[in-house]
């Protein structure tokens, strides 16, 4: 019994780990994320993601196209989404979107960072 339960939190441990190391959050779908984004997001971080949304902050809403945002894991990714950011307009948005609404949404991310990259208007 007590081998079974040091068994089951060391595999839970592992899964923890393996989320917070980016390895399971790359599994969203792009085009369930670019219809919660156009939902959520647009308004402050703007169409293409630039950060040029209808409402503006200070400190300024994050360029998701830009190499500093572009360069985080998924994990910090989706961490900044489920916990929001502290002294920032960005709030958490884990009352709002399920674990899987967060990938998606992280997955349409990378997609509008490697449409940046190509020069697309």
């Amino acid at each position: 019994m007590h081998l079974r339960v040091g068994v089951m939190a060391v595999s839970q441990l592992i899964l923890f780990s393996a989320i917070v190391a980016g390895v399971y959050a790359g599994t969203g779908n792009a085009g369930k994320g670019k219809t919660l984004y156009a939902n959520l997001c647009i308004r402050c971080h703007g169409v293409e993601g630039k950060g040029n949304g209808a409402m503006t902050f200070t400190p300024p809403v994050a360029d998701l196209t830009a190499p500093a945002a572009q360069g985080k894991l998924d994990a910090t990714l989706l961490k900044t989404i489920h916990d929001g950011r502290t002294n920032t307009a960005m709030g958490a948005w884990k009352f709002v979107l399920s674990e899987e609404e967060m990938r998606d949404v992280t997955a349409y991310l990378r997609q509008l960072g490697s449409e940046a990259g190509q020069g697309h208007p």
